[in-house]
């Protein structure tokens, strides 16, 4: 699908605007990821969802969470791409402009193939373009005690991770928040590297 970077340059109100997408298998906790980050800032009513009578996201989450710097102020559109497979065809719609990727692992082993399988379709919808992409892996539900869980390491070597110009490995407890701001800001740090950016209060 190729790239096209949304990151905007506003001179007149000295704003950067940036987008980045919450992806990984369904059911790996990406929309609690997102929720969390948005709780965490103090925006509850920020994100918006599109769920089926389950709870289950249909399309995508969204929301904004903006931010102020000393000159220049940092406006992050902030979405999930759905993990269900019957929605497929809306992820290369929201992944379109993406700026840097968090992608959320379901660290149970029984999980694997899904996480796989997810990997793979973002690796096929950007090609070659997808090793330049910030992108940040988190393992979520890392606490969780039923059953093995997922060899962190031989995930690191399927996916290649020495061919990616940016790319960090974490453990997340989404339900919990435990991580997710991390995540959060390491993806700044490489979608940013010349500065040092720190996220504390939105506007």
């Amino acid at each position: 699908m190729g790239l096209n970077y949304t990151m905007l340059l506003d001179y007149e109100n000295k704003l950067v605007q940036v987008k980045c997408v919450y992806y990984g298998p369904a059911m790996s906790g990406k929309t609690t990821s997102l929720r969390y980050l948005f709780s965490y800032f103090g925006k509850d009513n920020g994100l918006e969802s599109i769920e089926n009578s389950v709870g289950r996201t249909l399309f995508f989450d969204f929301g904004v969470l903006q931010f102020k710097g000393a000159v220049w102020g940092l406006k992050f559109l902030l979405y999930t791409a759905t993990g269900q497979d019957f929605y497929a065809s809306t992820r290369p719609a929201t992944l379109n402009g993406v700026d840097g990727i968090i992608f959320i692992a379901d660290s149970q082993i029984k999980y694997l193939e899904h996480n796989i399988r997810s990997w793979n379709e973002l690796r096929t919808l950007f090609g070659p373009e997808f090793y330049n992409i910030p992108l940040v892996v988190s393992f979520n539900k890392y606490d969780l005690n039923n059953g093995e869980k997922l060899d962190r390491d031989l995930f690191i070597k399927f996916i290649e991770s020495e061919k990616f110009s940016h790319i960090s490995f974490n453990e997340t407890i989404a339900t919990e928040g435990v991580g997710v701001l991390d995540s959060f800001q390491q993806l700044i740090s490489f979608i940013f590297p010349q500065l040092n950016v720190k996220v504390n209060q939105t506007l």
